[in-house]
């Protein structure tokens, strides 16, 4: 489900794990349209971040897959300390609805997780993922293709 600019500019905008990253390095493949996007949500304080994202940059730290500038707790804390951040907790309901989503979908546990947030939340996903976005398409959650 793609949503309607209206609704990108009005609602809460979920970050996929690697646009916190891309966001906060500012890496080239976000996309310009993404970027006023985000800078629009983040003077509004729509620009959310699920609890699971520092999990799982942590971890991808740990096996050696991502690399960051500085430790990953200060750069998870800095991170999350952006004017316009906000962190959503990983509520019992959140969690529990992550195993009951009602369409077919790989078992990685974060990714399960930010899509239940942002059907439990009402927010838009933002991301880069073909995965997700396919499932967007078909119309289970709204999300943004970050590279346009």
């Amino acid at each position: 489900m793609t949503p309607s600019a209206d609704q990108a500019r009005s609602g809460p905008l979920l970050l996929d794990t690697h646009i916190l990253v891309w966001s906060v390095d500012e890496r080239p493949r976000l996309g310009a349209d993404t970027k006023r996007l985000l800078n629009e949500a983040a003077r509004q304080n729509r620009l959310v971040v699920s609890a699971i994202t520092p999990w799982e940059i942590a971890l991808l730290v740990s096996k050696g897959r991502l690399q960051l500038d500085s430790d990953v707790m200060q750069w998870v804390r800095n991170a999350l300390s952006r004017p316009g951040v906000v962190l959503i907790p990983l509520e019992p309901e959140i969690a529990v609805a992550s195993t009951r989503l009602p369409f077919e979908m790989h078992p990685d546990p974060a990714d399960r997780i930010l899509v239940a947030t942002v059907r439990q939340v009402g927010a838009t996903l933002v991301t880069a993922d073909g995965a997700l976005l396919g499932l967007s398409k078909r119309g289970y959650f709204k999300a943004l293709n970050a590279e346009r």
